[in-house]
């Protein structure tokens, strides 16, 4: 009975094993096909020649959504995407042309990407789908869609869940001109016999016969890549370009072309191309193998287009480097270029004097009402009249002679713009909350060390709010303007601190109790002017006392003459150090 039972269990119980391993191996199959996240893609691209890559998607129901920047990079077309606008752009053949896709737009948008050449339009059977920075449309058609554009053969077969793309030839009926459609039952336009040549568009039957002679191959070597042009002689044919490869190669093929291989090979010592290869192939078209010097990952685009004008196929290859920081290499080399030829060449023949604030900026305003801007307009004044009057053979230069306002960025510039040697900056100083401080001060360029030189340098940089578009007119401050202060501090630091010690010296008055001694801060004003420069701080309108002393006339006209004396004492030492330098020379 017991052997009865123990046979009747596995009659029963092996039949249920088998349907539920089968129930198992349904559901991990369903499971799987439910999750597909890619197909591959057989790319053909001549005789012999093709990859196999994945192209990214997700399984929609029974339809799979290719993702269109990963097929659009499968086959090596470049493609951006702003969030609600992707552009697709491709270089096989003499026009580079763009495909662009529009959120919930059933309309693919085709025209040249130089924009000389008609729109085409191909219509959707359903809009592209637009999520997670990615835009997917169904795979076959999507695959319509290139096929149509490209006028090259892209198909999807569904059975074998496999991409086939023929990226050789354009097929010759292929037109930019044309309105596509692309129903779900539309077949994809036939490719022509191998054998069948591609005519040459307004050339007759003789021009087409002929081949064209590639003759000669050119290099443009840019910051960031470089231009490789073909130049040939005879019909314009179609070319095909294929983007760089593993290897880091890059290839152009031109139909009905030939050339002289051993003339044309060429290796390169250095930059972005290391060699081109010419081969001549079977079908009678040239083919060029362009190795590069850099990865493959490290290029940020390549693209080909055909120059008529000079019967050029011409292609480009941009580097993904820092081109900003190449830029800024180059624009310091010639800025230190032209700072050393200012200082070997220094004389000190031309003034500049700058009133600070003016006009609608009052400046500093002391407790009487004793307004900066007059004060030391008065002081700018008799500066350049004792210099008129000392050195006749020594010209002046006003930022301002009368109450104007200037801007900051403006005031360096009319230093460079007349040749001045030498720039002073006349301000009055201010404490918030503190009447005893009191003396003058003197600052050079430079980061500062203090927060007092600090409070200072942005107390006279903000008078950059009451200038029109100060946003845009000083953005460039943080490019060429603050290198240019960088390097002015290197070049003439030790002249502009020598300076800044002489008129400190000649400016010191008793009673000063703010601490004597050369400061540093950021002022603005100081950024532009290619010389020496200084901002002399004549004293404290916030101290009652020294706003009584800068207000009285005869107290302002000796302040501009110590300030004279520092500079005559300052031009003194140099010139005779440029006499010594001089004799030692010769």
């Amino acid at each position: 009975m017991r052997i009865m039972k123990d046979s009747l269990s596995r009659q029963f119980f092996r039949p249920l094993g088998l349907l539920l391993f089968f129930v198992m191996f349904a559901s991990a199959a369903l499971a799987e096909n439910s999750g597909q996240d890619a197909v591959f893609l057989r790319v053909a691209n001549g005789p012999d020649q093709g990859y196999t890559i994945k192209v990214q998607g997700e399984q929609s129901g029974e339809l799979f959504l290719a993702d269109i920047g990963s097929l659009a990079r499968a086959m090596r077309l470049g493609s951006v995407f702003d969030g609600r606008r992707m552009q697709i752009d491709e270089a096989f053949g003499s026009t580079v042309t763009s495909c662009i896709l529009t959120e919930k737009n059933n309309f693919a948008v085709i025209g040249s990407a130089a924009g000389d050449s008609p729109i085409r339009v191909l219509q959707l059977a359903s809009a592209p789908v637009f999520g997670r920075d990615r835009v997917f449309l169904p795979v076959d058609q999507a695959c319509r869609m290139f096929t149509l554009w490209l006028g090259r053969q892209v198909r999807y077969n569904a059975r074998t869940g496999r991409i086939d793309a023929e990226l050789g030839s354009r097929w010759p009926s292929a037109s930019l001109q044309s309105v596509g459609q692309l129903p779900d039952d539309a077949p994809p336009p036939k490719s022509p016999e191998p054998s069948a040549p591609a005519p040459d568009s307004g050339r007759d039957s003789s021009a087409a016969r002929e081949k064209t002679v590639i003759d000669n191959i050119r290099i443009q070597s840019l910051a960031n890549g470089a231009v490789i042009r073909f130049s040939a002689t005879g019909g314009t044919r179609n070319a095909s370009f294929l983007r760089a490869d593993k290897s880091n190669n890059l290839y152009l093929t031109i139909e009905n072309a030939t050339g002289n291989p051993a003339r044309l090979a060429k290796n390169y010592p250095g930059g972005v191309v290391k060699s081109i290869s010419p081969m001549p192939l079977d079908s009678g078209a040239m083919q060029f193998t362009i190795a590069l010097n850099i990865p493959s990952s490290s290029i940020k685009s390549s693209s080909f287009r055909y120059d008529a004008a000079k019967n050029d196929y011409v292609i480009s290859v941009m580097n993904d480097v820092d081109v900003e920081a190449i830029h800024m290499t180059e624009k310091e080399r010639r800025i230190q270029e032209r700072l050393s030829h200012d200082v070997d060449k220094w004389k000190l023949d031309a003034v500049v004097i700058d009133a600070g604030h003016g006009g609608k900026d009052p400046g500093a305003i002391g407790i009487t009402g004793t307004r900066e801007k007059d004060v030391v307009l008065n002081i700018a004044r008799d500066l350049g009249m004792f210099i008129r009057q000392k050195w006749p053979e020594v010209k002046v230069i006003y930022t301002r002679k009368e109450d104007r306002f200037i801007p900051l960025k403006e005031r360096g510039q009319i230093a460079n713009r007349y040749g001045g040697k030498v720039f002073i900056s006349i301000h009055c100083n201010s404490t918030a909350g503190n009447r005893k401080v009191r003396g003058p001060e003197v600052y050079i360029l430079g980061p500062h060390k203090t927060q007092a030189a600090l409070n200072v340098a942005m107390f006279e940089n903000s008078v950059i709010t009451e200038e029109e578009n100060s946003n845009e007119s000083y953005k460039g401050f943080s490019d060429e303007y603050l290198i240019m202060s960088s390097m002015a501090q290197s070049a003439f630091a030790t002249q502009s601190t020598e300076l800044a010690q002489d008129v400190l010296r000649r400016l010191g008055r008793d009673g000063s109790n703010n601490g004597l001694g050369v400061r540093q801060a950021g002022f603005m004003v100081l950024w532009t002017p290619s010389m020496p420069s200084i901002l002399v701080e004549t004293g404290y309108l916030s101290n009652p006392a020294e706003e009584k002393l800068l207000r009285d006339r005869k107290a302002q006209t000796g302040v501009a003459y110590a300030i004279f004396q520092g500079l005559q004492q300052y031009r003194s030492a140099y010139e005779s150090r440029m006499a010594v330098s001089s004799r030692a020379v010769n």
